[in-house]
């Protein structure tokens, strides 16, 4: 957990400290960036450090390890080659665009909706990943469904910059949502009862149940949220490789394959309605 706590401050510190250095002289964000990523033999990513089965530390190797994690590795080395490099920068729902658009990174990919809102900010490849939003609770909670949360004195616990958030407002308008600034403490919060339930997309949530035994997802899916690589606008050419390459890693087994190493035993999870 100390590991943990000590990636994310570090994130934090690399996230000032490279906005800093943005501002300082001619943004790097004009650049071709895969004219630049070839070049540099390397693809650097916005990923996340604190959601189980997509992007998580693993506390005993120090190493980034998920389905994104994976799936990026996998696309790097389709565009760059064999001796291509992903490097992985850890990101949250609120860093994850103010760290693309500086330049900073070069590719999104952190359990990001493709929304025509975001679409005004950046650009997006075609989904790789088809979720949708559902809700955590306590295993014997009287939540059975979004609608059980529609009533004055809910509370509902999501994470700030996350498409969930807004989605609250059209399923459930009476209820008030807590914003935490990550799924860590998101979870901590629903543990001690600050919340009726917590809400995100159902991939991640099945993550935290899998690793919290005494808390179940319930509601099925009340939107769909398809997860999309986001790049800097006119940043054509990059995005037209990505979605090449995502096509590539679909036609020759691998995004089937890593969606089996991660999602294939999750309990509650339809994985074969993901395969492509």
């Amino acid at each position: 957990m100390k590991k943990y706590w000590r990636l994310i401050s570090l994130s934090a510190l690399l996230f000032v400290a490279l906005l800093t250095l943005s501002a300082c002289g001619t943004s790097i964000a004009k650049k071709d960036v895969l004219t630049e990523d070839m070049r540099s033999q390397r693809i650097i990513w916005g990923v996340k450090a604190d959601t189980r089965l997509f992007g998580l530390e693993n506390i005993r190797t120090g190493k980034l390890e998920g389905f994104e994690i994976d799936l990026a590795t996998a696309i790097t080395k389709k565009i760059l080659g064999p001796q291509g490099k992903p490097i992985f920068v850890p990101v949250t729902s609120g860093t994850r665009v103010p760290l693309l658009k500086n330049g900073n990174i070069d590719a999104i990919m952190a359990t990001m909706t493709i929304t025509p809102e975001r679409e005004k900010q950046v650009d997006f490849t075609h989904s790789y990943f088809d979720a949708g939003q559902s809700l955590l609770v306590k295993k014997g909670s009287p939540i059975k469904n979004i609608s059980d949360l529609n009533r004055r004195g809910a509370v509902i616990l999501g994470v700030s910059g996350s498409n969930s958030v807004k989605n609250v407002a059209k399923f459930a308008p009476k209820a008030r949502v807590l914003q935490l600034s990550d799924y860590a403490q998101a979870m901590t919060a629903l543990k001690s009862k600050q919340g009726d339930a917590l809400t995100t997309d159902n991939g991640i949530l099945y993550g935290m149940a899998a690793e919290n035994p005494g808390y179940e997802v319930v509601g099925g899916n009340f939107t769909k949220e398809p997860y999309g690589i986001a790049v800097n606008k006119n940043q054509t050419r990059f995005r037209n490789k990505l979605n090449w390459a995502l096509r590539e890693v679909e036609k020759d087994g691998t995004y089937n394959r890593l969606l089996l190493k991660w999602f294939g035993n999750v309990k509650g999870f339809n994985y074969q309605e993901m395969k492509r």
